[in-house]
């Protein structure tokens, strides 16, 4: 018997659309799951924007306040895509009317913001969800498991790389993204989020780091009005920009292995320039987002002048068999989302943890805020995996 599941979209911006999207696509992929999502409230403070999402997409109800959401009991689970500053208020606030929570990471702005959410959702119960959508590409699961098999041999060291160009115009609005009361720790939050989790879930836990960061584009114009994604406002009144564009942070595992994250939201000439690349004493295995469905893979015994050959994820590959029937067909970023949807459904459904949650917030921000530390020091900083 399959039940119903009345879910709210909490802020809708462009990741309001796609958790909105995946909720519709998962019975499509997922034929067996015992849940299906019923798109119930979409919640935005921007006037009209909830208005039409909900007739676009076929929400019951419309609201600027997202406090009307927590009040519904015929609400049961709740997508946060607000801005990151109202991450920990929205996100407590949801757990404590007992909704299960799918929220965008970084879960607020620091450690302790990711904490208390995830607190609130032990203490309720309910189960959760966060968007760290790399890590379930098949290929990414697919380079996951050949480490753990030992098919590269003990990792050495990797590189993990999220170069974008959406903050390199000089005309890019001064939202609030680009303060930090609102908008955290930049690039941090917003990129080395991904690639802290993506380090932690390929290779374990990260034992201590030393980082720098900077600003390339210290002013930017203020916006006339309401803002969606990342506008323009040219002829502004120019303001400081107070967050990183940029971070370079080296990594120690606590497995020995050694590491490099770079992120920086103003690379001219890179557009999701993400991926990584891990290192073994028997070979080696790449991953390139914008070749989302690949690997580069080296292994064997020639050590010198191994060659790397390209692997296409299929079938058996993560949730690739859900999308399409054999190797070599592609899936795309939608598609993450609808795998972290189904997780997300499936946690509620069987009452067991499936995918990325809060705790693996936590771990990430844990990681950010050491980054934040050393940057300011200029010192190795032990960062504290059991938090």
């Amino acid at each position: 018997m399959v039940d119903t599941l009345g879910v709210a979209v909490i802020g809708f911006g462009w990741m309001g659309r796609v958790h909105t999207q995946a909720y519709a696509r998962v019975p499509h992929h997922y034929p067996q799951l015992a849940l299906r999502p019923e798109l119930i409230t979409v919640a935005e403070e921007v006037p009209g924007r909830a208005e039409e999402a909900a007739a676009r997409f076929g929400f019951a109800r419309a609201t600027r306040d997202w406090r009307d959401v927590a009040a519904d009991p015929s609400i049961r689970a709740v997508s946060i895509t607000a801005p990151n500053f109202l991450h920990r208020e929205i996100g407590v606030a949801m757990a404590e009317a007992g909704k299960h929570i799918w929220i965008e990471k970084p879960v607020g702005l620091t450690a302790d913001d990711a904490r208390a959410v995830a607190d609130a959702v032990e203490k309720a119960g309910v189960r959760s969800a966060v968007g760290f959508n790399y890590r379930n590409a098949p290929a990414v699961e697919a380079a996951r498991a050949l480490i753990a098999a030992g098919d590269i041999g003990t990792v050495t060291h990797a590189r993990f790389r999220l170069f974008s160009d959406y903050a390199a115009h000089p005309e890019s609005a001064l939202t609030w993204r680009y303060e930090r009361e609102r908008g955290g720790s930049g690039v941090l939050g917003d990129l080395a989020s991904h690639g802290a989790d993506l380090a932690r879930f390929l290779l374990g836990d990260i034992a201590s780091l030393t980082a720098d960061t900077a600003i390339f584009l210290p002013e930017r114009a203020r916006p006339a009005g309401a803002t969606a994604g990342h506008s323009r406002a040219a002829g502004g009144e120019l303001g400081p920009v107070e967050n990183e564009d940029y971070v370079n942070c080296l990594l120690r595992f606590a497995s020995g292995a050694r590491g490099v994250l770079e992120a920086c939201r103003v690379s001219v000439g890179e557009q999701n320039n993400y991926g990584f690349e891990v290192h073994g004493t028997k070979g080696a295995v790449f991953w390139d987002f914008r070749r989302m469905n690949e690997l580069g893979l080296s292994r064997g015994t020639a050590y010198q002048d191994q060659p790397v050959s390209t692997v296409y994820v299929g079938p058996g590959d993560g949730e690739f068999g859900a999308f399409q029937p054999g190797a070599a067909n592609a899936m795309g970023y939608d598609d993450l989302k609808v795998v972290e949807a189904h997780r997300f459904l499936r946690s509620v459904a069987e009452d067991t943890a499936y995918g990325a949650t809060l705790a693996d917030a936590v771990h990430s921000a844990t990681v950010l805020d050491a980054m934040v530390r050393s940057a300011g020091s200029g010192a190795w900083v032990t960062v504290d995996a059991s938090s």
